[in-house]
């Protein structure tokens, strides 16, 4: 099976490609996939109704927010500034909301969960891992889901197959939702996520953002957010082995590292 690296350059949201090579170091023919030509074909596969909203004309993701803590609404504010359409919730209702949706102006709005994860293009999961049961899974079937959550047993409870190692918690939310995993944004904190983006350095200078998953298109649309708010995504694997690379009590949980370094401590064995 080939395995995929990511090599995130600085470009803009829309109309340039990331560059993304297997380990023998030839460029993907992007051309080659099925149901998509021309840039759009090197994020999603065709059933993706983001493909289309590009493929018509650029119009921004959609993207809801279950949680809206720190990460939820740091990442919300994020990219709200760059043009998209942002859903938030949390498990109050959204009526707890509107001071929130009135700082984030007219790009916002307050959904419940359910209809956050309808809304979205992609949803970005923000809540503490012990209610990930509690995450809607009917409205995520063919979207990117990116899991921000971390396993803390003081604070979550213990789940015997965590404290044991069999599984990450991005593979049990993963097992709950209907579309591909990407753990991203769980090992920064939330005020240099919001401080330390530069979009203006080159990609191996900026900040790195770990991310894991399984499935190479959504990792592709995972990079392309990061890189558009001034960070780089650096792959570390998939959701199981890559996901423990970047888990509290790692070496790069929480630590700011240029991308070139970050690469190069994910590539150390675990």
């Amino acid at each position: 099976m080939t395995r995929w690296k990511i090599a995130c350059p600085a470009f803009p949201l829309r109309g340039h490609v990331p560059r993304i090579y297997p380990q023998n170091g030839h460029p993907i023919d992007h051309s080659a996939r099925p149901g998509l030509t021309g840039p759009a074909a090197a994020f999603f596969p065709g059933r993706w109704r983001v493909a289309e909203r590009r493929e018509e004309g650029g119009i921004a993701t959609h993207i809801g927010m279950i949680g809206s803590g720190h990460i939820g609404s740091t990442l919300a504010r994020q990219f709200v500034e760059h043009g998209h359409e942002v859903a938030v919730s949390n498990s109050r209702g959204p009526e707890t909301l509107q001071v929130l949706v009135s700082e984030l102006g007219d790009r916002a709005r307050a959904l419940s969960a359910d209809e956050a994860a309808k809304f979205g293009d992609v949803v970005i999961v923000s809540v503490p891992f012990g209610h990930y049961r509690d995450v809607p899974a009917d409205g995520t079937a063919g979207k990117v889901v990116i899991d921000t959550n971390n396993y803390y047993p003081s604070r979550d409870g213990h789940f015997e197959q965590l404290d044991d190692d069999e599984t990450t918690s991005s593979e049990m939310l993963a097992g709950r939702v209907k579309g591909p995993v990407v753990k991203a944004f769980n090992a920064i904190r939330w005020d240099h996520l919001r401080d330390m983006g530069h979009p203006e350095e080159s990609a191996d200078e900026r900040i790195g953002i770990p991310i894991s998953g399984d499935d190479p298109d959504a990792k592709h649309t995972v990079a392309e957010l990061i890189d558009e708010i001034g960070f780089t995504a650096v792959d570390a694997g998939s959701l199981g082995e890559g996901g423990r690379k970047h888990q509290p009590g790692t070496a790069v949980y929480t630590v700011d590292l240029p991308a070139d370094e970050l690469r190069s401590q994910m590539l150390q064995p675990k």
